[in-house]
Formats: structure tokens, C-alpha cells, sequence
């Protein structure tokens, strides 16, 4: 038996329950692990509230990282024992343990803990394809990022810093103002103290624009983007924490600029092994090299869910979080 946190209907914080569970033997190309850490992602809300709407009952999470405990006939590149990590799995990790396909794990590099691990797979390798996939960003380009004081922010501000990418990041208050500006942004705007974010960036850019601007906010903060572009520019739509974006007006993408916009997801981003591999092969060494350090700021008792899910929510998080079984 295993302990796990499931929820059987949508809803807030409180449809979360934590109770044992039946966790067997792995069948072929699978393994159990015994997990060590597991990471705590905005995303994970979606799933609770029915905005990615999945089977219920069901587990919650799909990051965490531990040590494998048995391996199922047909698996190979791993054994017992080995440390591993994963994202985007099926539904699950807010467990003790697990039973789980091979094919989604990635091993952790012995410079790399486990807590590291949970707090970065998701956020990193999004940082990772934000950065090295979306569009060809070079030394000296300027860009904007929401949330620059978030999980995915704090490793992209000092990833793109390596890179000579100067970001100029939004917060939603001083102290994380500064810890944007610590963790490598140039520029940092408090949005909840100047009435147009869009004129401030173009202030900070001699009235250009910039030509990406990488949102993880979504409907709040969806106009405002768009308006701090340059002409052509592009806006990367990765997240939606403040709700989905607004339906798109083509018509008002030409006439701010003949814009771009793109809503990616890390799935179709690690869904083919090779890049999968590349994309955590560049990250974990940058990491282990200590070239990006990765903060765990919050963490929480894996039956603690509910508090983790609250403090999430409203905001209050800085950086990464995990939870611990």
C-alpha cells in the first residue's frame, strides 16, 4: 500500500483527499519508484478545477522524482536503484509510490538531487524550450517575461542572462522584484504600480517594443503583451494563470504590427525521446555545472496539498515548490 492525494470531482483545494492505495507490481515497460520529491506546478490546478478535464477518480500531479524499486519485463536503460525523474506523465505523482511507463523517465545526474530534480523538470524543460526552441533569440535581444519571479521565470532569467538575453520581467510585488533582479533580469516591472506595462516596456526599449514576449499569465495580462511587441514581433502564450486568453482577432494582429502568436505546450516539446533528451541533456548540465541555481522556496508535506494548492493560487509562492512525501 501506498499513501496518495486523489480527488473525485472538480473543484478547489478541498476536493483533494489523501488516502492509501494499491500500488502492485510494474507490468512490461514498467517500473515503481519510490518517490522522493514531488513537484508542485501551477498546472496541477487545471487538472483540480476541470480546465484540463480527465477521468474521475484520479491522482493529481505529473512531476516528481525518486528512486526506482522495481523494473517490469521489456524495460531497459534502467535498473533498481537508479534515481530518476519525469514530467508530464499520466496522472499520479502526489504519491509515496508509483507504478508507471519507462519510457517517461529521465535519469538525475549525481550532482542533481531529488528535491532539485522535482522542483525543475517541468519549469526547467520549459524554460529549455522556451529558449532554445520557440524563436532564434540571440546575445543582445531584449524580451519580456510574466511571472519572472515564478518557478519557470527564475530559471529562464538566468539561463537567458548566460545566453546575453536581456529580459525585462513582471512582477506582482517588490519583493519579488527583487528576486527577479538577483536571479538575472535586467529590468523589472512591478505591474501592480504602473497603469500600462506596455508603455513601460516600450519606455525601456527607446519605444520599440520587443520582438517575443513569453506570457505565462494569459487573460490578464493578454492585450498588454500584444501591445509591447514590435512590428512582427511574436507573443508566446505558455501558460494561463490568470485564465484562458481571449479569443484572437486576426484582423488586430495586422494592424498592431503583422504580430504572431503561438500557445505551445511542453508535450509536444519532449513527446519525441531525442529532444526530450536534449532539451534535460542542456539544462541538467547548466544545473549541475551551477551555472542556473534551482530554489526550492516552499515546501510542503505531501498530505499537505490542500495549504499547497491554496498558497499557489493566491500568489504567494516565489520560485519553485515541492512536496514531500
Amino acid at each position: 500500500m501506498a499513501k496518495a492525494i486523489r480527488f473525485y470531482e472538480t473543484g478547489g483545494p478541498e476536493v483533494l483527499q489523501w488516502e492509501s492505495v494499491e500500488v502492485g507490481e510494474p507490468g512490461t515497460g514498467e517500473v515503481r519508484i519510490r518517490h522522493e520529491a514531488v513537484g508542485l506546478n501551477f498546472a496541477d490546478t487545471y487538472f483540480r478545477t476541470g480546465v484540463y478535464p480527465v477521468p474521475l477518480p484520479n491522482g493529481m500531479g505529473v512531476e516528481a522524482s525518486g528512486v526506482i524499486e522495481a523494473v517490469g519485463p521489456g524495460v531497459e536503460g534502467f535498473s533498481e536503484g537508479d534515481r530518476v525523474t519525469y514530467t508530464g506523465s499520466p496522472l499520479g505523482a502526489y504519491s509515496t509510490s508509483r507504478v508507471m511507463p519507462a519510457s517517461h523517465l529521465i535519469a538525475i545526474p549525481d550532482a542533481i538531487s531529488c528535491e532539485t530534480a522535482a522542483a525543475m523538470t517541468m519549469r526547467g524543460l520549459t524554460a529549455s524550450y522556451l529558449l532554445r526552441r520557440i524563436h532564434p533569440l540571440e546575445a543582445g535581444d531584449t524580451v519580456l517575461l510574466t511571472a519572472a519571479a515564478g518557478g519557470v521565470g527564475l530559471i529562464f532569467t538566468q539561463w537567458a542572462a548566460k545566453l546575453g538575453i536581456n529580459v525585462i520581467g513582471t512582477v506582482s510585488t517588490e519583493e519579488k522584484a527583487a528576486v527577479a533582479r538577483a536571479n538575472g533580469c535586467a529590468e523589472v516591472i512591478v505591474h501592480t504600480q504602473v497603469d500600462d506595462v506596455a508603455a513601460r516596456v516600450r519606455a525601456l526599449t527607446d519605444g520599440q517594443g520587443v520582438p517575443v514576449v513569453f506570457d505565462s499569465i494569459g487573460k490578464a495580462t493578454f492585450h498588454n503583451s500584444l501591445d509591447a511587441l514590435l512590428r512582427r514581433g511574436l507573443l508566446v502564450c505558455f501558460g494561463t494563470a490568470s485564465g484562458p486568453i481571449p479569443p484572437i482577432d486576426a484582423m488586430q494582429l495586422a494592424v498592431k504590427g503583422s504580430l504572431f502568436v503561438t500557445r505551445p505546450a511542453l508535450a509536444d516539446y519532449i513527446a519525441d525521446p531525442a529532444e526530450r533528451a536534449a532539451l534535460a541533456g542542456e539544462l541538467f548540465s547548466h544545473v549541475a555545472a551551477g551555472d542556473i541555481d534551482v530554489n526550492v522556496n516552499q515546501r510542503y508535506a505531501l498530505e499537505e496539498a490542500v495549504l499547497a494548492h491554496k498558497e499557489l493560487e493566491t500568489g504567494r509562492s516565489i520560485g519553485s515548490s515541492v512536496l514531500l512525501p
